[in-house]
């Protein structure tokens, strides 16, 4: 898989993520159990496309590749708030630790290849 393919499944892992986050509450708050066998599916459907990504699987280094991309995520949705409300500086120096924690996920994913150590 090239770069840019990894870019775009890695952002729809981001958006599953979410939508499993966004289920569960959903799940918890109203009380139905269809909620949380969309939730399931959902899970299955971001494990798959995570599995994909994630070269190093060492360790924690899955469950750690998972969180990265959530935090990513989560990142710049709070930058996007923060944007709006017009305080430009908060904005871009969470889209920095956007891209930073972005990095770290794609660092780990080195230690995975075969021949790095």
């Amino acid at each position: 898989m090239d770069v840019a393919k990894e870019q775009e499944l890695s952002m729809a892992v981001m958006n599953l993520i979410a939508t499993e986050e966004h289920l569960a509450f959903t799940a918890a708050k109203t009380g139905k159990p269809e909620y949380l066998e969309l939730y399931n599916a959902v899970r299955k459907l971001r494990s798959k496309n995570l599995r994909e990504l994630v070269k190093n699987k060492d360790g924690e280094a899955w469950c750690a590749s998972k969180h990265l991309l959530s935090t990513t995520m989560r990142l710049i949705e709070t930058a996007i708030k923060y944007g709006a409300e017009g305080n430009r500086k908060k904005a871009m120096e969470l889209l920095d630790d956007a891209i930073e924690a972005y990095q770290i996920f794609w660092f780990l994913q080195e230690f995975g290849k075969k021949g790095k150590k």
